[in-house]
């Protein structure tokens, strides 16, 4: 089973890390993030050697966005991201998994302070 793990933020200015710029995870006792950044570290390798790292990659700044919808039967392009989001996808991990427990559990893994993380199936 495939599944989608979309990582949400929302630092300024933009970076990836995305952690080293939330004011949530800034403010951490400097063990505290030594030892966060250890498990996902951690889960990292785990996933890899289980197979079940599909890929993933950090995403660019969404000042940099584009948008296209269609509008009045044409193609409308404008920047990104939606105005209205307080968060924006930072990066993605893809996941091959025995179950959707198991996605949800290595999920939860990936939450850190200021961030979102959403789990999503593939579909096909």
């Amino acid at each position: 089973m495939k599944y989608v793990v979309l990582i949400h933020s929302n630092p300024q200015p933009w970076g990836h890390p995305t952690s080293e710029f939330l004011a949530a995870h800034q403010q951490l006792p400097a063990e505290e993030r030594e030892r966060l950044n250890a498990e996902f570290e951690a889960v990292m390798t785990e996933m890899s050697a289980a197979g079940e790292l599909v890929g993933g990659s950090a995403l660019g700044d969404p000042a940099e966005a584009r948008l296209f919808r269609w509008e009045q039967g044409k193609t409308l392009a404008t920047d990104g991201p939606y105005a209205e989001a307080k968060e924006h996808l930072a990066g993605f991990f893809l996941l091959d998994v025995a179950s959707r427990e198991r996605a949800e559990a290595l999920a939860a893994r990936f939450a850190g302070p200021g961030e979102t993380v959403e789990l999503r199936a593939v579909v096909g």
